[in-house]
This record gives structure tokens, sequence and C-alpha cells, in this order.
């Protein structure tokens, strides 16, 4: 059973305030992380002796350990990265995959994202397997998810665009959203997309579904999209929400539009 206070905790706003307690359960795997600054705070190598223990591969263990020391400058996700990585090279259980990515923690869900994006080669196969972790409960999976595929649907731009342009009509706003965010043409600690920064055109297919969803999380994220666009291609971003503004008079578009052309209206 988890103390009400550890369920109900917002999360530290730095990691000298993280409260120790709550490090043991996140280190133990009992619980998610409810902010960024926990996530960073989670010794992945203590949860990962135990995930290791539980599966009944602790022999595992060592391989894992000089796959991180052997990293220049580490970092949380570079850890994530490189554990899912190592988990894939590993073994290619479904059981084992299918146990980190049903894990009450969001840590192993995250190891269990890369290894399902980058096992796959295949930019249709990719997208298929991540879909899950789009649609995850917990933030930080759902970046993963983003990290994970990011440079296979550069390398196959115009593909990922007819698949992803179907995901828009998910009911699921975590899907939709995911189909703007990882294509966004600069976005954020991930890779640009050159040809999306110059010719943003190519990702209408995505946007216009989109243009007034219902949900603010994903209306953020074309708002973003696009003003990531604008930075380079300041004047088709322009023409684009003159088009919206008379093709949908709702506050949702109202909405991305204002977002869009923030950094054009400076």
């Amino acid at each position: 059973m988890i103390p009400q206070h550890i369920r109900d905790r917002k999360g530290a706003r730095s990691l000298k305030d993280l409260d120790q307690e709550v490090l043991e359960y996140l280190n133990q795997g009992r619980i998610e992380t409810a902010n960024l600054m926990e996530w960073l705070a989670v010794d992945q190598l203590k949860l990962l002796q135990i995930i290791l223990k539980d599966i009944g591969k602790l022999d595992w263990y060592d391989r894992f350990y000089e796959a991180i020391s052997a990293q220049k400058k580490p970092s949380a996700n570079s850890n994530t990265k490189i554990i899912g990585l190592e988990f894939m090279q590993l073994t290619n259980d479904p059981d084992i995959l299918a146990y980190l990515s049903k894990h009450t923690s969001d840590v192993p869900r995250c190891w269990a994202a890369y290894w399902s994006g980058l096992q796959e080669n295949e930019i249709s196969k990719k997208l298929s397997a991540i879909k899950q972790y789009c649609a995850d409960t917990h933030f930080g999976v759902r970046e993963v998810a983003i990290f994970a595929v990011k440079e296979a649907i550069i390398s196959d731009l115009e593909k990922a665009i007819r698949i992803l342009a179907q995901w828009t009509l998910d009911t699921d706003e975590n899907i939709r959203r995911y189909t703007a965010e990882v294509t966004r043409p600069i976005g954020v600690w991930t890779k640009k997309i050159d040809v999306l920064k110059e010719h943003p055109q190519k990702g209408v297919a995505i946007l216009e579904p989109l243009k007034s969803d219902p949900s603010k999380y994903v209306r953020d994220s074309v708002g973003n999209w696009l003003n990531d666009a604008g930075k380079t291609r300041q004047d088709w971003v322009i023409n684009l929400c003159k088009q919206w503004e008379k093709e949908s008079n709702t506050k949702e578009t109202q909405y991305i539009i204002k977002k869009a052309l923030r950094s054009i209206r400076k």
C-alpha cells in the first residue's frame, strides 16, 4: 500500500527538495515519477537490479552497468536509451517486453519504448510498435516515444506523414498530439526536420485535421508546430493562418493561430 501523502504529492521543484521517502519508492519502481525532477532523480541502475531480479535475469546486470559506465557524458535520457538498447540486444522475449511496457513505474516503460521503437527497421513497423507508448498515461513515456523514432521519421518522412495523418483521427488525444509533436520542424531536445523547416506544406496532412481540435494538449502542439515553421517560412504560416480563419471560425482554431503567430507578431 502506497501512503496517501506519497500518492498525492506534486513533485519536487528541485533535486535538493526531493523527499528521500519518495526517492526510495521511485527507485523500487513502486510509483511513477510526478514530474521531470523526479524522473531525473531516479537511480536507474538500482531500479534495474530490482527489475532483473523480478524477471530472473540478474546475471545480465553487469552488461547494463558496463554500457552505462562507458558513456562520456551520461544523462538520465541517455541511460534510458542504453538500457532499452541492451534489453533489445539481450533478448527478443515478448514476455519481458510486455512486463516492462506495463510496469507500474514509468521508467521501465520508457526502456520498453526505446526497445520497441528501435528494434524495427521499416517506418510503418516502427510506428506500429511505438503507438502504445504514444498513448501512455505518463508524459515521460510519451516523450521517449518521440525520441525513439524521430530519426526514422526524418529518414522516411513522406511515408511517416501518410501514416501519422491517419492517426490524427484517433479518439485518444495523446495519439493526436503525438502526430504533431513528433513532426515539429524544430521541436524540443530532438533533431530538427530540415525538410519541414523549408517546406512546411508537406505537413499539412497532419495539421489540417487538428486545426480545431477539442484538446488543448493537441492545440498547443499544433500551435508550436506552426511557430517552429514561422522561423523559416513566415510567409507560409501567415497564409495558412489566414486560410484557417476563413474556414474554421472556432475558438479552438483562434487559439492555435494565436500560438502559431506569437513569434511573428513580436
